[in-house]
């Protein structure tokens, strides 16, 4: 028989694995964490079945009902109806069944096929919990399959499952359409509702308790202890704060200390490469072809490696191992009663915890706040959270200030306590002038901690994040560098291009505490942020075959602490990189929305540098 092509959705709430049961399913390595909000779009992949069949897996936003109120919620329900013939894998926390099912009963109403997947059964096990999987498919008349998806566990049997499902699974797909059918089924409502007219919301969530006190059993309540426990120290009214700034710290100070570590045998060794590199093109390149390669193209990209690698290579992963902890949840808990105070939903401290890592996919992450209104605020107070192109360019300023890692430590966790109190001030001033309006509620599930696989983690952070960042970087840097080379290379008259145009810019630079040459880096620097250094730190040694440090760039341009100062605030309050911009006019379909959020924070970045340099320069 000739191989078929099977479309099979993937549903569930938030955070209950359904992304690694994606990849493990697939192959593929969509990002994945522990906690809500991670996947705010569709993924698609390809696995095969025993017997030759091959799969196309549709992974689902993670959401907790069918009753539209933000986009994820609508596009996973308008893909279920539309695509309503397709077989269903049903993903459900084994520690929260009872949550899980008010979901699966409103799916149950649109799909006639669904699989049960009663995943992170290991988590179950350790905290005494215990699900019958055959009552359970007794109960719903659907096929169910245990698994834990970190470890592999189910995942072969899983597809064993999908393709030994025959004719018997009509039949007992018709029974879990008929009673998951709300008040029209009758006796199932009267049965356990107690009444044959009540809401499908209440039918749902008389289905969900029913099922699972009829399958789950709990032997002990210990480590729901413990994480209470846990919890009412990150999470408690006098010690929520404190112990997060001391987790900041403690990442900040690991990261200015390594990174130096690394940087300078980076600089060593690309030096060392780059001599050599110019002896070799020599022999066969004219002279300004060997400066253009090795001075322009390479000199740019090694510059921002420099730059950019050693504090990524630790930030991202000691980030990564926060998130799989489940900590970053409990820090948008925290937040959230100042977020609601200042006009705006609480959602947003899971969006700025994303731009963290990039900006553009924080404004992407906003798809997860319901309001409107509070998702274009959201949007464009996201840019002013450092991302990893402009973390770096902070990193090298502290360096600046302070030979002391704890002193520059302290310093970034001042620097990032500033965006996100920035953030909120301006949030707030937006709620009540152009997007006025009440802060919406939202629900926020706080996840199980869990044991991060070091391993693991370091890889997936180096891989995903890291190397997939740095990517991008080299791609924007190696034609940066032919312009870089080329405004320093062309003469007019006594000075080059570079020096004619940061000239020009210079009385402005001066004004808001800089100079022309890094206002000029600024300009040049719109396609990634992370541009900004090497193309400054190039501007005056490029054909000097020796290259300035951040320091030396400082100190010879007759630049002091208040101008670094100046530099880490126009890094935070400018606009955002071209990325990030595409991605705000793609999200809110408005031109006009992305132009605003590049001269807002531009505007405010500007007014507070000429303050702080009027007052201290």
């Amino acid at each position: 028989m000739k191989a078929e092509v099977i479309s099979v959705t993937l549903a569930g709430n938030p955070n209950v694995g359904k992304s690694t049961v994606f990849n493990c399913l697939t192959g593929l390595k969509q990002h994945t964490g522990n906690w809500c909000g991670k996947t705010v779009g569709t993924a698609e992949g390809y696995f095969n079945l025993p017997g030759g069949n091959t799969v196309k897996l549709t992974d689902l936003p993670g959401i907790y009902s069918l009753d539209c109120r933000s986009e994820e919620e609508e596009a996973a329900r308008d893909y279920l109806t539309s695509h309503s013939a397709d077989p269903v894998i049903y993903v459900c926390d084994a520690t929260s069944l009872e949550r899980n099912m008010i979901l699966f009963f409103q799916i149950a109403k649109i799909c006639p096929t669904i699989y049960i997947c009663v995943n992170l059964i290991d988590e179950a096990e350790a905290k005494g919990i215990s699900v019958d999987e055959e009552k359970l498919s007794k109960l719903t008349g659907c096929r169910v399959l245990k698994t834990a998806a970190r470890s592999g566990v189910g995942m072969d049997e899983l597809k064993l499952l999908l393709s030994e499902a025959g004719d018997d699974s009509a039949e007992n797909n018709a029974q879990a359409k008929q009673f998951c059918g709300g008040c029209y089924c009758g006796s199932y409502c009267g049965s356990y509702c107690g009444s044959n007219h009540c809401s499908e919301r209440q039918c749902a969530a008389a289905f969900s308790r029913a099922v699972s006190r009829e399958v789950v059993t709990y032997r002990n309540a210990e480590p729901y202890s413990r994480e209470k426990k846990i919890d009412g120290i990150v999470c408690g009214k006098f010690t929520a704060f404190p112990v997060m700034l001391l987790l900041l710290l403690l990442v900040f100070w690991l990261t200015l200390v390594g990174s130096g570590y690394i940087s300078d045998a980076l600089e060593s060794v690309f030096g060392w490469i780059l001599v050599k590199a110019e002896l070799f093109f020599a022999l066969f390149l004219p002279d300004a072809a060997v400066s253009l390669t090795v001075n322009g193209v390479m000199g740019t990209v090694f510059k921002v490696i420099a730059v950019m690698l050693p504090p990524m290579a630790i930030f991202f992963p000691l980030f990564t191992l926060l998130e799989d902890l489940g900590y970053l949840p409990r820090v948008a808990f925290n937040l959230d009663g100042i977020f609601e105070r200042c006009g705006v939903c609480g959602k947003q401290a899971l969006t700025m915890l994303m731009g963290l890592g990039c900006n553009a996919v924080g404004v992407t992450g906003c798809r997860i706040i319901d309001s409107p209104r509070e998702r274009k605020i959201a949007i464009i107070t996201n840019t002013i959270i450092p991302c990893n192109g402009r973390l770096p360019i902070i990193i090298a300023c502290m360096g600046v200030l302070s030979s002391s890692s704890a002193v520059s430590s302290l310093g970034m966790l001042a620097v990032i306590t500033g965006a996100a109190a920035v953030t909120l001030i301006l949030s707030k001033i937006l709620s009540v002038t152009v997007f006025k309006g009440e802060p919406s509620s939202f629900t926020l599930e706080l996840p199980p901690y869990r044991i991060p696989k070091i391993g693991e983690t370091i890889v997936r952070s180096v891989l995903d994040r890291t190397v997939y960042v740095l990517g991008r970087a080299i791609k924007a840097a190696a034609p940066a560098g032919v312009l870089i080379w080329a405004v320093n290379y062309i003469n007019v008259g006594d000075s080059t291009l570079f020096g004619i145009i940061s000239g020009f810019l210079d009385p402005i630079g001066r004004f808001i505490g800089m100079n022309g040459v890094l206002l000029l880096s600024f300009i040049l620097a719109f396609p990634a942020a992370e541009l900004v250094l090497p193309i400054a730190l190039s501007a005056g040694d490029m054909f000097s075959g020796q290259a300035l440090t951040v320091s030396e760039f400082f100190t010879e341009n007759g630049l002091g602490a208040v101008s670094v100062v100046c530099v880490i605030i126009f890094t935070l309050l400018h606009y955002p990189c071209a990325t990030t911009l595409q991605t705000i006019k793609k999200e809110t379909n408005s031109t006009s929305l992305a132009v605003f959020s590049a001269v807002f924070p531009t505007v405010i970045g500007v007014a507070l540098c000429a303050v702080v340099w009027f007052f201290l320069g």
